[in-house]
This record gives structure tokens, sequence and C-alpha cells, in this order.
């Protein structure tokens, strides 16, 4: 039977989606919305009387501004701010905040990695991630990762405390322009026009090692391309050959091709 042979993958696609559907029913189920979150009245969103707060951040600029800004709240804690993974990590381990407002783009590794070792080390740290990145794709991979909420970098210093608050009490926060998408990227794994997406289990730093691929760059070229090392571009192919039951860089290649995924600049 044809199917057989693809039972360790079928197996490990139904307890992903088993996995993101106990995250909509429990996770999501006090989601709320800009137009609701700018409703609730100020008491309920400070109902925590004490939250831990780290910041991960390499933008320094743009961290000063943020600690500045939650600063002024009396329920907040602030711990000193991580500029890269390896400084977030420390603070994870000494300083047990609540929650780890967290940017996807840092110079020794990325978001998702920390949102991993969160997950693995620090379940009770709740993660909230604040970040320049466009479109959907990111904020399904951060979901995946176990971000509870997602806010875009633009946003005014009152809504970060707010979802702040909500993150604390253990609620959910996207905006409502995304939503829709997400929701349906997580529960069926398919993209806003009902095409399954077979790269759908790919972080977003396995599908810009896989862009590269694409692009045909070599290990070293995709390093320097992405600021990473060699080693960690091995890494990144190995996993995503795995998540595709794939043997080589070429089937790699010809999967995404077939998937929509195009050459850089066409």
């Amino acid at each position: 039977m044809a199917g057989v042979a693809e039972t360790p993958n079928w197996n490990r696609t139904c307890a992903l989606r088993i996995r993101e559907q106990t995250l909509i029913k429990n996770k999501f189920h006090g989601l709320i919305n800009l137009e609701e979150a700018e409703s609730v009245d100020d008491s309920k969103n400070r109902d925590v009387a004490h939250v831990r707060v780290m910041i991960v951040d390499d933008d320094t600029l743009f961290t000063d501004a943020l600690v500045g800004r939650l600063a002024r709240e009396v329920g907040l804690e602030l711990l000193p701010p991580a500029q890269s993974a390896r400084q977030a990590y420390a603070i994870l381990a000494t300083g047990h905040p609540d929650v780890a407002v967290l940017d996807l783009a840092l110079g020794d590794a990325t978001g998702i990695d920390v949102l991993d070792h969160m997950h693995m080390w620090h379940p009770s740290t709740r993660p909230l991630v604040l970040s320049a990145a466009a479109g959907v794709d990111p904020v399904v991979d951060a979901v995946r990762h176990g971000a509870l909420a997602w806010v875009p970098k633009t946003a005014d210093g009152d809504l970060i405390v707010r979802v702040i608050s909500l993150v604390a009490r253990g609620e959910a926060w996207f905006p409502p322009a995304l939503l829709a998408d997400v929701l349906r990227r997580l529960v069926t794994g398919r993209d806003a026009d009902g095409i399954p997406d077979p790269l759908v289990e790919l972080s977003l730093r396995e599908r810009e090692v896989l862009q590269c691929m694409v692009d045909g760059l070599g290990r070293a070229e995709t390093a320097m391309r992405l600021g990473v090392s060699t080693n960690t571009v091995r890494t990144h192919i190995r996993r995503l050959l795995t998540k595709l039951a794939l043997h080589s860089a070429l089937e790699a290649s010809a999967t995404a091709l077939r998937a929509g995924m195009r050459p850089s600049g066409r």
C-alpha cells in the first residue's frame, strides 16, 4: 500500500496538526483583537500585580526607547535587555522573566532559536514577538514555535503594554489583518488560496536557506548572505531535507520550485 512507506512523515504531520489545533483551543481561547484590546479597561490590563519582562533585541536605539516607555508602568519589572541569543539564555536562567518580548532578527541566532530554547528550558516564560517582519509566514512560524502574540514594531507603546499584560495572563494577540490567514495556515497547512504548502513545516530560516539553494548558492555564499556560519547553514540544510523527506539539495530545489518558490529577482 503506497501510504505505508510514508507513515513516519504522515504521523509527524498529524502530530503537528493536532498540536496546532490544541494551540487554537487552549492558547487562543482568550484571543483579543486590536479594537477589543483598546476598549479593555486599564485596571484589567494591569491586573497582574508584578510582571517581570525581558526584552531581546539587537537594535539598541529601539530597545532604549522601549525600555523608556515600559519603565513608566508601575506593574512591570524590567530585566536587563539582551542583545543576543546568548545573553537571552543567561537572563532566562537567572532572571526568570514572566514575559519575553523578542525580535526575530538577532546577531548570533534567530528569535525562533530563542523561542525553541524557552519552550524546552523555560516553559513558564511567555513569549511575545515584537518584529518588523512583514507577511503571514513569519507570524505562523513564530506561533509554531510557541509565541503567544505578535506585535509589529510600528505599534505604539500603549498597545505594547496592553499586549504584555494579555500575554502575562496567558492570552494571545495578533494583528486583526493577519489573524484569519494565520489561523487558516495553522489549522490546514494551506495558503490563502487553499493550496497545500509542501514547505509548511519549514521554519522561516530554513525557507531562507532553501531560497539560497534555489538561487544556486553554495554553503559559503549562503552563510554570507544570511550572516551566519557555514556550520549553521549545514545544520539548516540537514533539517529541511529531513522535514521534506529528501536526500539532496537538487531534490530540495526542485520541490521548492514546484511549490512556487522562484529564484530571487524573477
